[in-house]
């Protein structure tokens, strides 16, 4: 039996592969880029609550190497919002650490993008996101790498 990453879409509903992907970007947007984006789509930020934002704790699990065996590192403070729009459309959305807001408006970000009409301004609000977070990352890098040193060992001679 394929699993629900293979079954092929229902007649009128989005890619959930897409989904994924929108939903990865809106995970790593700021309050403030998801509020842009909702206002770029011209997507109303009203919704109704079917899971009010709230704050837990899960356990974060971890493999040394990739591929021995699992072991408990820690737990981690998630926040999740359930939210449905007034046609209908269900938007989820979980977020590392505490910021309610944030978790809301990636819920009506989520549902907002099911919507055939609010997903291509959406989809390119959330490609600048990942432009600039991929840049910052970039110049992070670069400027981590300028203050490598590299060590190496000389021969000394003796033999």
């Amino acid at each position: 039996m394929p699993s629900a990453s293979q079954t092929p879409p229902e007649p009128g509903m989005p890619d959930p592969a897409a989904r994924r992907q929108a939903m990865a970007r809106a995970g790593a947007a700021t309050t403030d880029e998801l509020r842009a984006a909702l206002a770029r789509a011209g997507a109303a930020a009203e919704a109704e609550d079917l899971r009010a934002p709230e704050t837990g704790l899960v356990m974060v699990r971890g493999r040394i190497g990739g591929d021995g065996r699992p072991f408990n590192a820690g737990e981690a403070t998630v926040t999740r919002a359930v939210v449905r729009l007034p046609g209908g459309e269900t938007g989820f959305a979980y977020h590392l650490g505490r910021d309610r807001t944030r978790a809301r408006l990636a819920a009506i970000l989520d549902a907002h993008w099911q919507r055939p009409e609010a997903r291509p301004a959406l989809e390119a609000a959330l490609a600048e996101i990942a432009g600039r977070r991929a840049d910052a990352a970039w110049q992070a890098a670069r400027k981590a790498a300028a203050t490598r040193v590299n060590f190496f060992t000389l021969a000394r001679g003796e033999d």
